[in-house]
């Protein structure tokens, strides 16, 4: 076994999920290729590590790490990387350097005991210079409880969350119950601290940690989209886990209900959050459903109502069935309309007709969406500003909470919505835990109108929330079904609803909308896809390549979205001197890509800018799903721009990056909502569970002028025939019904 030590100048790759990391150290006797776990590792990091030489046959001399420790800058170089790394507010890259250019080796003993000599550096005052000691001392804690951490291979920013949680409990915490940073702390899963228990010598069977693995087997399947999980497969998952006797296990779930922190019915086992959140939703529904027409006088008989309506499509040149003209009755007369109805069946032309009936009323009218794609894709369509559910309910950065990634609002029971009517598109994406914060934002006497298509894929958080009100029998529903004649001109909407109802579609590229292109070699589909994007489909559809959008079903393999991204970035995208860019892991972020945001932050600041420059809107919140452009990248200030759809521009520190991810292909799923000038589909093999009807009907419903399928033909009529969809555990339906029957009861 032999000691190296040196600092990270580069990693070649990472491994996110074992930590497997091949990077370039420089120590004092030069630069030199390790390789090992040593997960948690950054760029900047000075290490002392153990292991033994290799010699690879072809990447030659290596250093095979075998255990590793963070350790305090001892050198200039070591010192300047860290006060420029953000650790200490005010002080950037460039001033780090002059600093350590001042004061050299001796740079941290002077800030920490001659402080005041700071301000002999140009553009540092002595006040700045007292705030720097100030937060170096109020630092030195922290940075004695990171270099603990990292010995357990902890990221500095996961360092950072846990020390700010516990402060200096967090010792006795990694000591005694290491499963607390599970529950506490975002970011910190059963697999870690179940790695820190075992290293703190906690058993196998301890409450502690059958406990936080049934917790961690419930969060799992939340990320899933369940609200529960049956009683016996939460023990065969729990069991798997924890390499343990379900006998074992099931007394822990009775103490953990005990605590409150579970909730069983039945055969179903809840997380109390989701219990709770399904079951107020059902009450806050219930509260909403009520009669209208007597509370505001309005036309109360069928036949002077049909009139009243008619005349009004008429006044407007709207053509409406009877389905549509009863979609807006039941508006009327009721608290809470649910209106669904695939693509082509009349859904826009329902909501515009709704708006110009309550506007000549005089009402307050808000519209929103799920996501700011779905949002400005409303506000074209009805002529009436849509906003994001999100910003409806004025998100408060200061109140979310990044350690659990919870949303704070300050819409809600205390300071509701002011509008008299409020319709949410897009309902299908939206989750049980949104949904709960929509409803708290809604007193009783507003109407709530809810309009999705109920065969698309659902959200991507916990839930299934229009499949389940629709089910639960409960609420007015209109469901609509005529495809208009404009509609049945295109066959982007005829197919969708052939693809919908199980029947198969005519793969003979004969249409003008609608093309299959067989494609059996991956090499193939790639050269093909590229000569699409670049030159054959902007003509046609009168768009940019930016504007096309390749939708994959997987993120793995060679025709996921990981695999693809890259492939696309290079031939859309390439290397350019005009272009900078930089390497954050495995990817290249390149001044002109295209990106997504892939979680929701709560804290970051936008702003949008006027062509001048100048600020004319700001505010909090980025999105997962959210799509733009990265504008500029700076080295220098470690941060790159990025604007969004619809003209937000975010800076990210190089920090950040974790947050966004290239998406010249995205996952259907993640499109949802979104609608493109045209979408290629590569569709060769895949599993039977993914390659789904479901699946397929959204990846098509998509598009607005063009769909192109790269691949095989019989894996489209596979996926036609293959009804299986991945059953979500929910009760939203069950507890309305209930709620129902115990209003019934008074």
């Amino acid at each position: 076994m032999e000691t190296i030590s040196g600092y990270v100048e580069h990693i070649i790759f990472q491994n996110t999920e074992n930590g497997y990391t091949v990077m370039n150290l420089v120590s004092q006797e030069g630069e030199l290729t390790c390789v090992g776990a040593c997960r948690g590792l950054e760029q900047g990091d000075t290490i002392t590590a153990q292991g033994e030489y290799t010699d690879h046959p072809v990447y030659g001399r290596q250093f095979k790490i075998t255990g590793f420790q963070v350790t305090a800058p001892q050198d200039a170089a070591g010192m300047e990387r860290y006060l420029g790394s953000g650790a200490v507010r005010g002080v950037g890259t460039a001033l780090a350097a002059r600093i350590v250019k001042k004061f050299g080796a001796d740079t941290f003993r002077i800030i920490e005991e001659e402080p005041e000599r700071l301000a002999e550096i140009k553009g540092i005052s002595e006040r700045m210079a007292r705030e720097i000691a100030v937060q170096m001392e109020e630092k030195r804690e922290l940075r004695d409880a990171m270099m603990y951490l990292q010995q357990y291979g902890i990221s500095n920013a996961l360092a950072v969350k846990i020390y700010d949680r516990y402060q200096a409990e967090l010792y006795s915490v990694l000591k005694t119950n290491p499963y607390r940073l599970a529950e506490d702390i975002n970011g910190v899963g059963f697999r870690l601290a179940d790695e820190l228990a075992a290293r703190a010598g906690i058993r196998a069977d301890s409450a502690f940690r059958i406990r936080s693995g049934i917790c961690y087997t419930l969060t799992g399947a939340v990320g899933e989209g369940h609200c529960y999980l049956p009683m016996g497969l939460l023990l065969e998952r729990a069991r798997e886990i924890l390499d343990l006797p379900e006998e074992t296990i099931r007394p822990q779930i009775d103490n953990l209900v005990m605590d409150k922190k579970l909730v069983v019915k039945g055969d179903s086992v809840f997380s109390a959050s989701y219990y709770y959140a399904e079951l107020n939703c059902s009450r806050m529904l219930y509260e909403l459903n009520v009669p209208m027409a007597e509370a505001e006088n309005l036309p109360a008989q069928d036949a002077v109502l049909e009139k009243t309506l008619r005349k009004l499509a008429e006044s407007l040149s709207m053509e409406m069935d009877e389905l549509q003209l009863e979609a807006v009755a039941q508006c009327i007369r009721n608290g809470l309309l649910i209106l669904s109805g695939g693509p082509g069946t009349g859904k826009t032309t329902t909501i515009n007709m709704i708006i110009r009936y309550f506007d000549a009323q005089g009402q307050d009218i808000f519209l929103a969406a799920p996501t700011g794609r779905a949002a400005k894709r409303m506000t074209e369509a009805t002529g009436y500003e849509a906003r994001t559910i999100h910003r409806m309910l004025e998100i408060n950065s200061a109140l979310s909470d990044t350690t659990s990634g919870k949303a704070r609002f300050e819409r809600n029971q205390e300071n509701p919505l002011e509008a008299d009517v409020i319709i949410i598109d897009e309902m299908s994406m939206v989750d049980i835990q949104l949904f709960q914060a929509l409803l708290r934002a809604v007193m009783p006497g507003t109407r709530l109108i809810l309009v999705g298509d109920v065969n698309q894929l659902p959200s991507v958080g916990p839930g299934q929330v229009l499949r389940d009100l629709m089910e639960s029998g409960v609420f007015p529903t209109v469901t609509l079904k005529k495809i208009f004649r404009q509609a049945e001109k295109s066959d982007i909407i005829v197919n969708a609803h052939r693809v919908n109802r199980g029947e198969q579609i005519a793969l003979d590229n004969k249409s003008r909308d609608f093309f299959m292109l067989e494609r059996n070699d991956v090499n193939v589909i790639y050269k093909h896809m590229i000569q699409l994007i670049r030159e054959k489909l902007p003509p046609y559809v009168n768009a940019t390549p930016f504007d096309i959008q390749v939708l994959t079903p997987m993120r793995k393999g060679p025709l996921g979205c990981e695999t693809l991204n890259g492939i696309l970035q290079r031939y859309l995208n390439p290397p350019d001197e005009r272009r900078k860019e930089h390497i954050s892991g495995n990817t290249v972020y390149r001044e002109g890509d295209k990106v997504m945001q892939v979680k929701n932050n709560y804290q970051l600041e936008w702003e949008v800018v006027s062509r001048y420059g100048i600020a004319v809107d700001r505010g909090t919140g980025v999105f997962n799903g959210d799509m733009g452009k990265i504008l500029t990248i700076s080295e220098e200030l470690s941060s790159l721009v990025v604007e969004f759809d619809d003209q937000r521009r975010v800076t990210y520190s190089f920090s950040m990056l974790e947050e966004l991810e290239l998406c010249y292909a995205v996952t259907i799923h993640k499109s949802q909502g979104s609608e493109y000038p045209a979408v290629i589909l590569p569709l060769l093999t895949g599993p039977r569970m993914l390659f789904n009807r479901n699946l397929l009907y959204t990846a098509i419903t998509r598009a607005k002028n063009c769909v192109t399928i790269l691949g095989s033909s019989d894996t489209v009529r596979g996926m036609i025939d293959n009804v299986s969809e991945n059953r979500r555990y929910t009760a939203l339906a069950q507890r309305i019904k209930e709620m129902k029957a115990v209003g019934e009861g008074f």
